[in-house]
């Protein structure tokens, strides 16, 4: 797929007011809100800015790679080191690999030969995980537990990109919960908002990409335009953002309105009308096996 630069500009005045808007957003959530409207405020907030630190991954809204990098030093979800989310997501851009068990890094498949050898339990909580609902209520635990496996194998190997990522990180988070303990926010009401802004994300990661023989049939179209649209900031448009990864947020809906045709051509009709939709369809049920369903099994 290409990788067609369509940033307008030196500076994306867009996107760089959303950033600012959401810190401020946020403290106001940590300080001036009722705790319980505080929470969920947060918590929205929190995902709003990790649809923001995808953007800035992606070279916006400033050319400057340190700039950019600057904006996000603050983890306010705690959980994701800014180096390694945006060493990962890059390497998953690489669209031959999409949902590859090993070589995708956001693929949730698994090769049939492990999925195989896990104890029940691990089974269960898995086929729960490919549910819309238990992907948002224990996907977060479940993403971590893996990604941190992965991370602490990576570092006894001696990864400096690793050691250094969460060096950063470490600071960053020191800073948030610093803020945090000034604030009216108790750290355990915001560990909740963190968990729940982890959630909301998952809502965008439940289908983005399916298990098929053809690579550009791999990613999805949801066709809405409403509230989570804006929070993922039309990512749920994902095959043409993976077609145009350059593209800021705010030019997808036109790039899709304006090649729609093409668009669900290239991916094979793979598109849902809303989350409202997906919602219906999934909320209870599984999309997917957990095991590739196009992987040898060994």
């Amino acid at each position: 797929m290409s990788d067609q630069d369509l940033s307008p500009g030196r500076v994306e005045w867009v996107t760089l007011l959303l950033i600012l808007l959401c810190y401020g957003a946020w403290l106001v959530a940590l300080f001036w809100l009722p705790l319980g409207i505080g929470v969920l405020t947060a918590g929205v907030l929190i995902a709003l800015h990790g649809s923001l630190t995808h953007e800035v991954l992606h070279g916006h809204p400033f050319r400057s790679r340190v700039a950019n990098e600057l904006l996000m030093a603050l983890p306010l979800n705690l959980s994701i080191p800014f180096n390694r989310f945006r060493d990962l997501h890059l390497a998953h851009h690489r669209d031959s690999n999409l949902t590859d068990p090993y070589d995708d890094p956001e693929s949730n498949y698994l090769d049939p030969t492990v999925w195989n050898t896990l104890p029940r339990w691990q089974q269960l909580a898995c086929r729960m995980n490919n549910t819309l609902l238990g992907r948002i209520v224990i996907g977060p635990v479940i993403g971590q537990a893996i990604f941190m496996h992965d991370e602490v194998q990576g570092a006894l190997r001696g990864d400096r990109a690793i050691w250094l990522a969460w060096g950063l990180h470490l600071i960053g988070a020191i800073v948030v919960l610093l803020i945090v303990a000034a604030s009216p926010m108790p750290i355990w009401a915001y560990l909740i908002s963190a968990y729940l802004g982890l959630g909301l994300l998952r809502i965008r990661t439940f289908l983005e990409h399916r298990a098929h023989e053809q690579v550009r049939s791999r990613t999805v179209i949801v066709e809405d335009r409403g509230i989570l649209a804006f929070l993922f900031l039309n990512n749920n448009l994902h095959v043409v953002h993976h077609i145009n990864p350059k593209a800021p947020w705010y030019r997808l809906p036109a790039l899709y309105r304006d090649g729609r045709e093409r668009y669900l051509t290239i991916n094979d009709g793979y598109v849902y009308r809303s989350y409202g939709e997906v919602f219906c369809r999934y909320l209870w049920r599984a999309k997917d096996p957990v095991a590739h369903p196009l992987w040898p099994n060994d």
